[in-house]
C-alpha cells in the first residue's frame, strides 16, 4: 500500500498537531493541515486516505461565533459516511459525535482537566485500533463541555466516572476520543494560562512541568502505537472493525 496522506484539521490555534503529528509522520503518514478558520476546507476527501480533527476552545456548535464549524461537521460526516478512516480529538470528537446524530452539552460536573485514566469497554478489546491498549490508558484532559449521547449506532470503547462517553467509534473507521492525545507540556501549560479558571479543576500538583512531563512520557507509550495503527487503517493495510451488528434482530 502507499503512504496516507491524511487532512489534519486544526480548528485552534493552540492546539497542533503536536506529538500526535509527529506520531502520524513518523508512521509514514503526509500531512495536510488546515486551519478551518483561516483556510477553506476541500469540497470532498477524493485527495485524502484520512482525517484527523483536533481539539479548541469553542463549542461544537458555536456556530455564531465560528461559521466555518458548520464546514468541518459537514465533513467529517462525510467522512464516516462513506467509509473513510477518521479520527476527531476532543473538539474533534465532539464534532464528528454532533455531525453523526449525537448530542454535546456543558458538562454537568464541571471541567475535566489534567492528566487521567480512561478505561477500555468491551468492544475495544476486538477494534483494530482499541485492541493493543492497556486496560486503563494515560491520557490528557482539558475540556468543559462533553459528549451527552453518542451517535445512533456507535460503539463506545472508552469510559471514566465523571464523563462516560471518553471513546467510540461510529461504523468501521470513524473514531472519536473526548480526551486529548496530541498535547506536550508546553501546550497544556499555555491552555492552563489562559485558562485559569479551567485549570484549577486539576488535581493538586498535576499541571507542574515535571508532572506533565512524567505523564506525557505515559502518554506516548500508549499512543503513539494507536496513531501508527490509524495510518495502517488509511493506507489499507490493517482491515477496520467488523461491519456494526444491527439493533434489531432480522426477520
Amino acid at each position: 500500500m502507499g503512504n496516507a496522506r491524511l487532512l489534519v484539521i486544526q480548528p485552534d490555534d493552540t492546539d497542533p498537531p503536536g506529538a500526535l503529528g509527529e506520531w502520524l509522520t513518523e508512521a509514514g503518514a503526509e500531512l495536510d493541515v488546515l486551519r478551518p478558520h483561516a483556510e477553506r476546507l476541500p469540497d470532498d476527501l477524493t485527495e485524502h486516505r484520512g482525517v484527523v480533527c483536533l481539539g479548541g476552545g469553542m463549542n461544537a456548535e458555536d456556530d455564531v461565533h465560528h461559521p466555518w464549524l458548520a464546514g468541518v461537521r459537514r465533513l467529517l460526516g462525510t467522512a464516516a459516511g462513506t467509509g473513510v478512516p477518521t479520527l476527531g480529538v476532543c473538539l474533534g470528537a465532539q464534532l464528528l459525535a454532533v455531525a453523526t446524530g449525537g448530542t454535546v452539552r456543558r458538562g454537568a460536573h464541571g471541567p475535566e482537566v489534567g492528566p487521567a485514566l480512561v478505561a477500555k469497554k468491551d468492544a475495544a478489546w476486538v477494534d483494530p485500533l482499541f485492541a493493543e491498549l492497556p486496560l486503563m490508558p494515560d491520557v490528557l484532559q482539558f475540556h468543559q463541555d462533553a459528549i451527552d449521547r453518542l451517535p445512533p449506532g456507535a460503539e463506545l470503547l472508552a469510559s471514566a466516572p465523571t464523563y462516560p462517553h471518553q471513546a467510540f467509534r461510529l461504523s468501521r473507521c470513524a473514531y472519536g476520543l473526548q480526551f486529548h492525545i496530541e498535547t506536550t507540556p508546553e501546550m497544556v501549560l499555555g491552555w492552563a494560562a489562559d485558562a485559569p479558571a479551567m485549570a484549577e479543576h486539576a488535581r493538586p500538583g498535576t499541571l507542574d512541568h515535571d508532572a506533565l512531563a512524567a505523564a506525557h512520557a505515559d502518554i506516548a507509550e500508549t499512543w503513539r502505537p494507536f496513531a501508527h495503527r490509524f495510518v495502517r487503517l488509511a493506507d489499507g493495510s490493517l482491515a477496520p472493525a467488523g461491519a456494526v451488528r444491527p439493533g434489531l434482530p432480522l426477520a
